[in-house]
């Protein structure tokens, strides 16, 4: 599986990364939201974990441009992580469209690989 980290923060894009290649996924890292547009354009991702907090470009709206790409935006799975769980944050992402919203404090690393193969299996998931 191949999946797409986007976070502004170095540590954490690393962290992540690190986790989710010991668990056997092929993994790509993304500064911003428009890098991450730019690669998803270029490239084919079963899923990406989105921050939402990141300088010029939201993960929210980073989330409702990538529904707009064409031929394969609607298909892509859209996780948000983050630690911004206001209920209007919430709200907004699902209408559009997220596959899942974890918060980072609530999830360890192999917690939140865990919740994300379970996304991508169409499994039910845990919220926050």
């Amino acid at each position: 599986m191949k999946i797409l980290i986007v976070d502004d923060d170095e540590f954490l894009r690393d962290m992540y990364g690190t986790k989710f290649t010991e668990c056997g996924f092929e993994v790509e890292t993304a500064v911003s939201g428009e890098s991450a547009l730019e690669l998803l354009r270029n490239s084919d991702y079963d899923a990406v974990l989105l921050d939402i907090v990141m300088p010029n470009m939201s993960g929210l709206d980073t989330l409702e441009a990538i529904r707009q790409i064409p031929e394969k935006g609607e298909d892509i799975k859209v996780i948000i992580l983050s630690n911004q769980g206001e209920i209007s944050d919430l709200e907004r992402a699902e209408k559009a469209k997220v596959s899942g919203y974890l918060v980072k404090a609530n999830f360890i690393p192999s917690e939140v690989v865990t919740e994300v193969r379970k996304i991508l299996n169409n499994e039910d998931q845990s919220e926050q």
